[in-house]
């Protein structure tokens, strides 16, 4: 009987690999993947047979995986950050009734994000993509609102692209219609891969060149601060 992992291998740096992610990617005799999640593999891919396709191509991927899982192969479908957030495991169970599936959890971009900044989510915090391929533009709109009353800790995913330039400034605008303008943003670029960038700026001064779709911007909450190259939002454990 065969058997598909769906894996998160984290942002994309080997030292970022669960045990756990290892051992199931040594297991399996196919891996499946967007070409460079692939590459990030390095040395682990070696051997096995591979199958990867570029964007786009996800729902492919997925029903590939599981057509060869049903064949009897053991398959690792990998994606990074976590295959449980924005990843493969939604569309995988979706569609793989009766075949032996288990999610691999990884360390996401947020997360990654978070380590290089300090601790700015500490706190409550929403994740929100701002990619309106597969999600309506006045939906992410609506979430982005209630996280700016929540008065939640923001990360945003997919911030800017070439065709969506001003996707985050129309957002930032809008969280600066109620929200501090000296607000702490932390920008990370490459988070946990060659040639990580980060930058810690406010909400009113924002570098939009600096960023594009891997970078994750996190938006700090009414209580975040900044000391030094930190950013750090309290949980309240000095009010117990």
């Amino acid at each position: 009987m065969g058997k598909l992992y769906v894996i998160g291998i984290g942002p994309g740096g080997q030292e970022y690999f669960t045990e756990k992610a290892l051992t199931a990617i040594k297991e399996s005799n196919i891996i499946v993947g967007y070409t460079p999640y692939i590459e990030y593999l390095g040395d682990l891919a070696k051997d096995k047979e591979i199958y990867s396709t570029g964007m786009k191509s996800e729902i492919e991927r997925c029903e590939k995986a599981i057509s060869l899982a049903r064949e009897g192969n053991i398959v690792s479908i990998v994606s990074t950050g976590d295959a449980g957030l924005y990843g493969m495991a939604g569309p995988i169970l979706e569609r793989s009734e009766g075949v032996n599936v288990e999610v691999v959890p990884g360390v996401s971009a947020n997360f990654a994000a978070a380590a290089y900044l300090g601790a700015p989510i500490m706190h409550d915090f929403a994740t929100i993509s701002l990619s309106d391929l597969l999600t309506p533009w006045e939906v992410i709109v609506k979430r982005v609102k209630a996280a700016r009353d929540g008065d939640f800790v923001i990360c945003f995913y997919n911030p800017r692209s070439k065709g969506r330039k001003d996707h985050l400034e129309k957002m930032i605008n809008l969280l600066l219609e109620k929200k501090a303008p000296k607000t702490p943003v932390g920008i990370v670029k490459d988070a946990g891969r060659k040639g990580t960038k980060v930058t810690l700026t406010t909400l009113d001064s924002i570098d939009y060149e600096e960023v594009d779709m891997l970078t994750t911007v996190i938006v700090g909450n009414s209580k975040t601060f900044t000391r030094g190259e930190l950013m750090i939002t309290p949980r309240g454990y000095e009010n117990k």
